[in-house]
């Protein structure tokens, strides 16, 4: 993992993660948080489709394939779909601490090119937590779990309320997703970053 910049360095107070109790088991698929999310869901046409498992630790492990409706340069996976792909995985974190956050603050560093049909391997950790602050590094590597560097990121998350996303959203988008008779669906829609 990347070292942090100042701007993401935790205070001298912030603590260790600790894995919530009721967190998904490592290796446990963590499935889409709402189905229209343009990094994990499934009903995004050209979405990233990610696909995460929890891993050992506050951790976890992502995959995703670059496909030709995410490049920027013929035949180059664009830095913005990169970057999603980074601060999905790390909002995917929240799942392990059971807490509802938003993306604060991210950076990103591209070290090299990925190419169009690369599979990008993403990890991610929480590295610690201050009140309603968690800080996250991920990196992205091509050609397997080992594989070169190809991304990194540094990322600030702060932990809110549901009401943060009902009194911001779309109004169609949360009525339709309050009124879903599945209150699963409805409960994972508003647990992880958006």
């Amino acid at each position: 993992m990347s070292a942090p910049t100042s701007s993401l360095r935790p205070p001298a107070e912030a603590t260790p993660p600790v894995r919530h109790p009721d967190a998904p088991a490592p290796g446990e698929l963590l499935g889409a948080h709402y189905d229209h999310c343009f990094g994990c869901g499934g009903s995004q046409a050209h979405g990233l489709h990610l696909e995460t498992r929890a891993a050992e630790g506050v951790g976890v492990a992502a995959e995703f394939t670059v496909m030709p409706a995410h490049q920027g340069a013929p035949g180059l996976a664009h830095g913005g779909v990169l970057a999603t792909a980074l601060d999905e995985t790390l909002g995917s974190l929240n799942w392990l601490l059971r807490v509802v956050s938003v993306t604060g603050r991210l950076e990103t560093d591209f070290v090299r090119p990925v190419p169009v049909g690369t599979v990008l391997h993403l990890e991610a950790q929480v590295t610690a937590v201050a009140g309603r602050k968690i800080y996250a590094s991920a990196v992205g590597r091509i050609g397997g779990p080992d594989g070169p560097v190809a991304v990194r990121a540094d990322a600030l998350f702060i932990e809110v309320k549901t009401d943060h996303f009902i009194e911001n959203g779309r109004a169609e988008e949360i009525r339709a997703t309050l009124e879903n008779p599945d209150l699963d669906k409805v409960a994972r829609a508003f647990e992880v970053n958006p």
